[in-house]
């Protein structure tokens, strides 16, 4: 049930209409690491940080079953941040500071300790990275990736190349769409899987998930919340739901990539109702579980003749 997780940490700054965190513990491996470990462990995770990277917070990661022998620590380099504002809608975002500073020079190495993990999740990296580190794995048997708009741009045959070695993309709607030249989402899935990818994930943010197979596609919903104070980690969050359940079940059947899809939403639904990664630092199975029945019952209907 081997998970590796490859991503940044970071400290983050998020400035939203309803509050500000300052430096608080932000980037794609903790979102993923931190979420999956609810379904599986230990979950292996390789990053970077700097010498300012709280020691409480590592032991914190540890405290979730988190492998973190393959975390760097820079002795002369902070730790990668991010300050980011976001507008009232919670949709659209002004990054104003980026300091990349130990993760600019992140070249992760897989131990041999970790090169035998069967599931590898490839978090927002470039995507000559992502392909460094899927040679180091001995036998993967799901490799899942994610990609941003700033590697479409700017690597583009970097991306190409990586996406002829993942199994799995998760993307969201806009990025999608700006890799295919395609706005109807059902078009641009099948231009992408013909890239590689055998799965695909398409996010929709506050409308919900779409999963691609071979021969099927599964819309799932975005859970109606009342209180939205930070979607930061959310697609992380739900890579890591995703990631975790696959992991736990080893099951690559459409009908568990559809409930791993679901507990993917339900990590996500829980991230954003409070800042940074407190909305998934102390989760209980009752509370996860909880919240998965209910996206059960927004997709509940009786079935009826004509």
């Amino acid at each position: 049930m081997s998970l590796l997780v490859i991503g940044s940490l970071a400290l983050d700054t998020i400035e939203t209409p309803f509050g500000k965190a300052e430096r608080t513990l932000g980037g794609s491996a903790t979102f993923i690491s931190t979420s999956a470990s609810y379904f599986t462990s230990p979950v292996r995770l390789v990053g970077i940080v700097g010498y300012d990277f709280p020691k409480e917070e590592v032991e914190f990661l540890k405290s979730k079953n988190i492998d973190v022998s393959g975390l760097e620590i820079s002795e002369t380099q902070k730790t990668f941040h991010w300050h980011g504002k976001y507008d009232f809608d919670l949709n659209t975002r002004e990054s104003l500071v980026t300091e990349l500073n130990a993760f600019e020079t992140f070249d992760p190495v897989i131990s041999e300790k970790f090169r035998d993990s069967e599931y590898v999740c490839l978090g927002n990296l470039h995507p000559a990275l992502q392909k460094k580190v899927i040679a180091q794995i001995a036998q993967p048997k799901l490799v899942m990736c994610d990609t941003m708009n700033f590697w479409i741009e700017g690597a583009l045959n970097d991306l190409l190349e990586i996406l002829k070695h993942v199994n799995l993309l998760v993307i969201n709607d806009s990025e999608a769409r700006e890799l295919t030249k395609e706005f109807n989402l059902v078009i641009a899935a099948r231009k992408i899987m013909k890239m590689g990818p055998q799965i695909l994930i398409i996010k929709k943010g506050e409308h919900g998930a779409l999963l691609f197979t071979s021969d099927s596609i599964f819309s799932a919903p975005a859970y109606p919340l009342e209180e939205v104070f930070d979607p930061t980690g959310a697609g992380d969050t739900f890579a890591g739901g995703l990631m975790g359940w696959i992991a736990k079940t080893k099951d690559l059947s459409t009908d568990n990539l559809k409930l791993a899809v679901i507990y993917g939403s339900t990590m996500a639904s829980l991230a954003v109702e409070k800042f940074s990664l407190d909305g998934i630092r102390h989760l209980s199975n009752e509370q996860i579980m909880k919240r998965f029945s209910e996206f059960k019952k927004l997709t509940f209907f009786k079935e009826e003749s004509l």
